[in-house]
């Protein structure tokens, strides 16, 4: 079966023995990398939505961050959660 491919910039040969190293690892180290890499990825979202927005407030930075990753009615509704706290 091939092996699927997850980027266009590293080689099949390349990609398998990435994917061989992380199947070595431990489930928690596993587990440990992915969160790594999540992280990394909602910083590298937070300083791309900074970027498009440099005059934007640190909660209005998170804000935008939970509609572009789970919608619209979510932020909508922290942004009413927020306005009632702070009434």
């Amino acid at each position: 079966m091939a092996t699927p491919v997850y980027t266009t910039d590293t080689s099949a040969e390349a990609q398998a023995v990435q994917l061989r190293q992380f199947w070595g690892l431990l489930p928690q180290e596993r587990i440990r990398k992915a969160c790594g890499m999540s992280r990394r990825g909602r910083l590298m979202a937070f300083d791309a939505i900074r970027r498009r927005y440099p005059l934007a407030a640190p909660t209005d930075v998170r804000l935008k961050y939970i509609e572009l990753a789970y919608g619209i009615e979510l932020a909508d509704n922290v942004r009413r959660w927020q306005q009632g706290r702070c009434m």
